[in-house]
């Protein structure tokens, strides 16, 4: 998910952890926390096994404001998550906003109708980077002497 101060982007992968697609973008509710029920009931509802929050750290590898607001979002989805053995991970998502936007802009969707999607299209950015780069550490081989 790509956690902003007013939206909350949400995608979804297949099964198989291939293939990241949209779901459904939520306002960032910090009062009530009505979008962490929201998510809670995605996760059930989806049968999730992992939830991905994007990391936005800077281009220099540090946490500003953005990342303590992700690291707070994703410790209090584990808290509403309660007892569900569904852990929460940071991944970095460096660049997944722009780039976003950018491909978006490049499909002819700009304005009011980017501002709705671009959220959702981060999220896959974000969840999308995050199975990559697990199926390529998957795939590369082990130490020597391993099968």
């Amino acid at each position: 998910m790509d956690v902003g101060s007013v939206r909350v982007g949400v995608a979804l992968s297949d099964p198989g952890g291939v293939l990241a697609t949209p779901l459904v973008t939520l306002d960032h509710d910090a009062g009530a926390g009505t979008d962490l029920d929201r998510l809670v009931a995605l996760v059930d509802e989806h049968e999730v096994v992992e939830v991905v929050v994007g990391l936005p750290r800077t281009l220099a590898g540090r946490d500003g404001p953005a990342a303590q607001t992700a690291r707070d979002y994703a410790a209090a989805l584990t808290q509403r998550l309660g007892g569900r053995a569904v852990p929460v991970v940071l991944s970095d998502e460096r660049l997944t906003t722009v780039a976003a936007t950018r491909a978006l802009s490049d499909r002819g969707v700009k304005g009011r109708k980017q501002r709705r999607v671009i959220d959702q299209a981060a999220a896959v950015g974000i969840l999308q980077g995050y199975l990559d780069a697990r199926r390529a550490r998957d795939a590369a081989p082990g130490p020597a002497g391993d099968l």
